[in-house]
């Protein structure tokens, strides 16, 4: 099995703690800085899958995750192009997700052509505490074998809240919500840290290898963490990329 990349930026946080639940999970990472692609160093072609990690790129500026994809788009399109058309797994975090949708990747695999964006949180405030989610019967290899449970994972994120223009000519599949204590979707804070409509706390592209989310499952990974639920999205990379 190939190595799954974990790529990652100036202002990038979580790669380290993303690569150890993968490798908790029995796969095979590697740290891989945006500039070696840049530079011509490495090409995501040397590797089976990609994990675009929580943090803040470049400092969020211009809006969370803009600075990162733009260059995405802007130098690496070709890249980026032929590992989507290899049906190759990807998976944005939290400042991840944002990239994803800011470089067109989601929800229409369709680099530089934007269908959604993450807005700022309704709270007009830093959402950082357990949430919960209920896992769709939406296809996906990220969630296979998971639908209709309910997970438990960690929210850090200012701009989390969903927006998909009524015109998208794709749409997003909806593969997480968030939910109250009773495991219904919830469209009240705090419950939605975000305000997200239809309680959206992640998505997938049509082909289900494109999850994007906003709660951290390598933060949910170990036993001295209160959940182990993230676990089971990073097992699930790994028994697809086996097969």
């Amino acid at each position: 099995m190939s190595k799954v990349a974990i790529l990652y930026s100036p202002g990038t946080n979580c790669h380290e703690e993303t690569a150890a639940a993968i490798e908790r999970a029995g796969g095979k990472t590697a740290l891989l800085h945006l500039h070696e692609l840049l530079a011509g160093h490495d090409s995501l072609e040397n590797y089976s899958a990609v994990v675009f990690p929580g943090g803040f790129s470049y400092g969020d500026h211009l809006g969370a995750g803009r600075i990162f994809a733009t260059l995405l788009v802007a130098r690496l399109r070709d890249q980026l192009t032929a590992f989507l058309d290899a049906e190759r797994p990807v998976l944005g975090i939290c400042n991840g997700f944002q990239v994803l949708t800011e470089a067109g990747i989601l929800p229409a695999r369709s680099s530089g052509v934007r269908g959604m964006a993450m807005l700022e949180n309704q709270s007009s405030h830093f959402e950082d505490r357990k949430v919960r989610l209920l896992v769709s019967a939406e296809k996906s290899i990220w969630t296979e074998g998971l639908a209709g449970r309910l997970l438990s994972m960690p929210v850090a994120h200012a701009e989390g809240r969903t927006l998909i223009p009524e015109s998208a000519v794709t749409r997003p599949r909806v593969a997480l919500q968030y939910t109250d204590g009773k495991g219904k979707p919830a469209a009240e804070y705090p419950d939605n840290p975000n305000g997200s409509p239809g309680a959206i706390a992640g998505v997938t592209d049509d082909s289900g290898l494109v999850l994007g989310l906003m709660p951290h499952p390598e933060r949910a990974s170990l036993p001295a963490h209160y959940s182990q639920d993230g676990l089971c999205l990073f097992e699930n990379l790994v028994r697809f990329l086996k097969r």
